[in-house]
């Protein structure tokens, strides 16, 4: 299941739309019944988690948080109903508004994609492993643009 919570009224997002995105993209990664957590919001708290967690006192766009620790590649091997969940997702709308304002939701579905890639444990620390997620992106991003 896709859960969003949306707890910013900065910028006017198609809810609907970002659910039906997010459950294609579960589905074509085969994690069509895992859940997934989406929390919108503002640049202030989005700040506040990126300093917490990353020690960065900045805001950011989208921060991943998995609830599996898993390397590029490998699947979840749920034992229980509650190990089917990828994990939880915040994304700061305020900052994609202010850095990305001629397409807005395009770069909310590339940093949709690009959050659930760091929940299945893909990086892009090295130039290896970031064309592999790059690669991946790509695939889903083009899969999702088209079911619009």
């Amino acid at each position: 299941m896709v859960t969003i919570e949306n707890r910013q009224d900065k910028v006017k997002i198609n809810i609907a739309q970002l659910r039906k995105d997010a459950r294609q993209v579960l589905k074509l990664l085969d994690y069509a019944n895992y859940d997934l957590g989406i929390c919108l919001i503002d640049n202030v708290a989005m700040q506040e988690y990126n300093n917490t967690y990353r020690h960065k006192n900045v805001p950011t766009d989208v921060l991943s948080f998995p609830f599996h620790e898993l390397k590029p590649g490998e699947r979840i091997v749920p034992k229980t109903d509650d190990d089917k969940n990828l994990g939880d997702l915040l994304m700061s709308l305020e900052f994609v508004q202010e850095h990305y304002p001629e397409n807005c939701y395009a770069r909310v579905q590339k940093l949709l994609v690009h959050g659930v890639c760091h929940l299945l444990g893909h990086d892009h620390d090295t130039d290896e492993t970031d064309e592999i997620m790059h690669e991946l992106e790509a695939t889903l991003l083009a899969k999702i643009s088209s079911q619009e």
